[in-house]
């Protein structure tokens, strides 16, 4: 069971699983440009998180970004259903260059396709899911409560960082 803040959230759309090829999705960049980032080929670290206007989701992305700085064979891709623009806002003010950070705001297909959207609030769970270089998804995981930070050691060693 997934909660946000203690309380039971419904997750629409189903859950992905080790193994199974990461879906092809749609999300919007911050030019607002429609990008499929599953159409290139590469290793990837994909975050679904709610906000990065809250805490602890900038402080993910922070921890990822500055894990991931120099590292060219692994390519990090953070959705939420941020506005575009807030999104450009984040990168700026903490010197991003590392993380794609893409909004599901308009079709939410990302949301859908990966069972990380909370009805209950129209945000998307907090998630990780790790891809090898043809997609396969070799990790994930699905943060039971929301509120809490994804395990960054699992996330990264599957993607081969140490």
């Amino acid at each position: 069971m997934t909660t946000f803040l203690g309380n039971p959230v419904t997750l629409v759309g189903e859950a992905l699983q080790v193994g199974q090829q990461m879906p092809d999705f749609e999300v919007i960049d911050t030019t607002l440009a429609p990008v499929h980032p599953m159409e290139t080929k590469g290793k990837k670290i994909i975050l679904a998180v709610p906000s990065a206007d809250t805490g602890v989701c900038s402080l993910e992305l922070a921890k990822f970004m500055n894990k991931m700085r120099g590292n060219e064979e692994v390519e990090v891709i953070s959705v939420s259903e941020d506005l575009p623009f807030a999104l450009d806002r984040w990168s700026k003010a903490e010197g991003n260059d590392v993380i794609h950070t893409y909004s599901d705001y308009k079709d939410h297909d990302f949301a859908n396709k990966t069972g990380t959207y909370m009805k209950e609030n129209g945000l998307l769970a907090r998630s990780v899911f790790v891809t090898d270089e043809d997609g396969k998804i070799v990790y994930l995981e699905y943060v039971d409560e929301v509120s809490h930070e994804p395990d960054y050691k699992k996330a990264l060693a599957a993607a081969g960082v140490e």
